[in-house]
């Protein structure tokens, strides 16, 4: 059986881009028999950025309860907050004094901010180490990761390298699993879909809210009689990405032949959004009513996570000498 391991930023409620590019796919991926998934909320990276105590507690909330929400199976897997197992600290540590500075000063977590370094705290400039750190506390085999991502991932494997290589084997190096069919999803301005560009969808938020959030996706100025080209909109960029394959022919047909507003485009949009996660957005609502529920399955997780943490870290200070 492989050990797949993936961190979840804790940065507020999961938009759509988070839930079909990252979320849906990791859970799909945690269903298989052979995998044993450990997926844990990075709320220890968010520190870099985030300082408020209610805004860090609730973020972490709201990102439990989105994989909860879509069917994350929390018996069958282990799911925890990286806070809550802080034998990844002390392993940071030691990693921390095996780790070469060019290798973090040419670690885009730090260079994409060097220009200013007023902004930066060492937090984030020894990012990748507590990266390394959570992975091969686990003894994890693989890690899904973006392209974005196979830097910290490589980094992760020179440091888990060097240890071993000067102490005997200790860590377990972990391989990238990287789906090249990951989705690109459009946000409401054709960007991908991201915070950082203000253009996210939220499935999770009220009725009202979304249908407005939905109805404010940029379109082109064409007339409600002129035909459309659908694969120009982002708004049938959208529908296709959740409809039936029939359905997305039938708006592809409505746009081509025209007499067909972008306001109706959107309210079939809506329409979709509301009827397919339906569930997902009851369970998550309930889910933030209850967080006696929320911390019951990740404590359940974190017992779990910090006896295998325990076993790692005593090979490692065995090795350096602390026992």
């Amino acid at each position: 059986m492989s050990r797949i391991l993936t961190g979840i930023q804790s940065t507020g409620i999961p938009h759509l881009g988070n839930l079909l590019g990252a979320i849906i796919p990791a859970i799909e991926l945690s269903r298989k028999e052979d995998n044993d998934s450990f997926y844990f909320i990075a709320d220890l990276h968010s520190l870099t950025t985030i300082k408020d105590p209610e805004v860090l507690r609730q973020n972490t909330y709201s990102t439990a309860a989105a994989w909860l929400a879509f069917g994350f199976d929390t018996d069958r897997n282990t799911f925890y907050r990286q806070s809550h197992v802080p034998q990844v600290c002390e392993l940071t540590w030691y990693l921390n004094c095996f780790t070469p500075f060019p290798m973090l000063a040419n670690a885009h977590s730090f260079k994409d901010k060097s220009e200013r370094l007023a902004d930066v705290n060492s937090g984030l400039f020894t990012y990748p180490v507590l990266m390394a750190a959570d992975i091969i506390l686990y003894d994890a085999n693989f890690v899904p990761v973006g392209k974005d991502q196979q830097q910290h991932l490589e980094i992760t494997r020179d440091i888990a390298g060097a240890f071993n290589h000067k102490y005997g084997d200790t860590f377990i190096i972990p391989e990238a699993l990287i789906d090249e069919k990951v989705m690109v999803i459009p946000g409401t301005d054709g960007q991908k879909m991201s915070k950082s560009y203000n253009n996210t969808i939220s499935i999770f938020q009220s009725d009202e809210a979304l249908r407005k959030n939905i109805m404010s996706i940029t379109t082109d100025s064409l007339p409600l009689e002129e035909p459309k080209n659908p694969d120009k909109c982002n708004v049938f960029a959208l529908y296709k990405l959740l409809a039936e394959p029939n359905d997305v022919e039938i708006m592809r047909k409505l746009y081509l032949n025209g007499n067909y507003g972008y306001g109706q485009a959107k309210q079939e949009l809506y329409d979709l959004l509301i009827n397919k996660f339906e569930k997902e957005r009851k369970a998550f609502n309930d889910l933030l009513t209850n967080p006696d529920e929320i911390e019951e399955q990740l404590h359940t997780g974190e017992v779990k996570a910090a006896g295998i943490a325990d076993k790692v870290l005593n090979r490692v200070r065995k090795k350096l000498g602390y026992f």
